[in-house]
């Protein structure tokens, strides 16, 4: 599954923006509707446990504001370190940038407001 067409999914939808879990179950909503194959809250060590893990690999982390952006990078960075990951895609609201890569792996922002504009 390529990542450009989960971002263009994730960023034309209307998800509920209240709390993490309800961000999750509506994304959840949206992937099953599009046919795309995944496992929520994959445990890939006790602290490590993306939100989606999409076949193939692609994990999407949700994170809304007032989160911390030193935080999420560094949840990111140990996802980026599992074998069984192959990229990552932040959905977030929060205002910040993502390297091209972490841990040699392709990183990907989706953004949640775009669907509200």
């Amino acid at each position: 599954m390529r990542a450009d067409r989960i971002i263009g999914l994730i960023e034309s939808a209307r998800l509920d923006l209240s709390d993490e879990k309800r961000l999750q179950a509506d994304l959840a909503v949206v992937l099953t509707n599009s046919g795309i194959q995944f496992t929520r809250e994959l445990v890939l060590s006790a602290r490590d446990i993306p939100d989606f893990l999409i076949e193939g690999g692609t994990t999407i982390e949700c994170k809304l504001r007032p989160a911390q952006k030193t935080a999420v990078y560094r949840q990111l960075q140990r996802y980026a370190s599992h074998t069984e990951v192959t990229s990552i895609i932040l959905a977030t609201n929060l205002s910040m940038a993502l390297p091209a890569t972490i841990n040699g792996k392709p990183a990907y922002m989706a953004s949640l407001s775009k669907g509200w504009l």
